[in-house]
């Protein structure tokens, strides 16, 4: 399915019925990273889930895809497919795009997902890689972004590599630069944090090499209503690498969210400028 939302044309899937969730994928992937769970909790609620600016089957757009940007991408979809409030749940890239929606547009959430996914925005150290592998990408195409995440995504769970590097490997050089950049100018989230007064979800594979789980965990306590969800012997996919049990962790959350009731006055107070 495609929506043309302020002259770009964005790629979505849209199935079920009822209340809506939204499943934001991470760098560098597109939506079929959420196969497995598209397809499970499409028998329970509606489930929307995009391909961001610059991936999958979306185009890319000019300039940076920030943040604030990618949220108003959603923010336009939502409003073609009549979704008034949603659950939005996001995986790594995807949490950043989740907590820039729900500063932009409290009202408009209904619940939070946060997959291996932070809330503060790049280290001095972080930011200067991403420099480089922008330069790589300048250089050589999208390769070097394939042989850097299925290294890093395959690292604790080897039998998704080719997975990965087919996923990967299809994504455009021009939208990687674009998200990469977006990603490294991203303001820090942890202010919100304390303003999430909707149901909440913190998924974290505890042997995830680029998110520390100590810091996820903390994460969780600052939000007021957070489950935090511990996977052992799971990396930055728990999507792929433990599918039932993060299906599972979505199911609650959906369960903890009534939708369909009037808006939430305390999220509405939660809009920030």
């Amino acid at each position: 399915m495609q929506q043309t939302i302020d002259g770009l044309r964005l790629a979505y899937d849209d199935a079920g019925s009822g209340d809506a969730l939204v499943l934001l994928h991470g760098f560098p992937l597109d939506r079929t990273i959420w196969d497995v769970q598209f397809a499970a909790l499409a028998q329970r609620c509606r489930v929307i889930r995009v391909d961001a600016r610059g991936s999958g089957e979306s185009e890319c757009g000019a300039g940076p895809a920030l943040m604030e940007t990618l949220a108003g991408d959603l923010y336009g979809l939502l409003d073609a497919l009549d979704v008034g409030r949603a659950i939005v749940a996001g995986h790594s890239m995807g949490g950043y795009i989740a907590l820039a929606f729900f500063r932009m547009y409290a009202e408009r959430v209904a619940g939070l997902a946060l997959i291996a996914s932070r809330a503060g925005a790049d280290p001095p150290e972080r930011r200067a890689e991403r420099d480089a592998l922008i330069a790589a990408i300048e250089a050589r195409g999208i390769d070097p972004v394939v042989e850097r995440y299925v290294r890093a995504f395959a690292g604790a769970s080897p039998q998704f590599a080719d997975r990965i590097r087919t996923v990967v490997g299809r994504q455009s050089a021009v939208g990687a630069i674009a998200q990469i950049i977006g990603m490294k100018e991203r303001v820090g989230s942890e202010d919100v944090l304390e303003d999430i007064l909707v149901p909440a979800t913190i998924v974290a594979g505890a042997s995830d090499a680029s998110i520390p789980i100590e810091l996820l965990a903390r994460t969780a306590a600052a939000i007021a209503d957070c489950e935090f969800v511990r996977l052992a012997g799971v990396g930055h996919l728990p999507m792929l690498e433990a599918p039932e049990a993060t299906t599972a962790a979505l199911e609650r959350l959906i369960a903890r969210c009534t939708l369909s009731a009037a808006a939430d006055p305390r999220s509405v107070r939660a809009t920030r400028a």
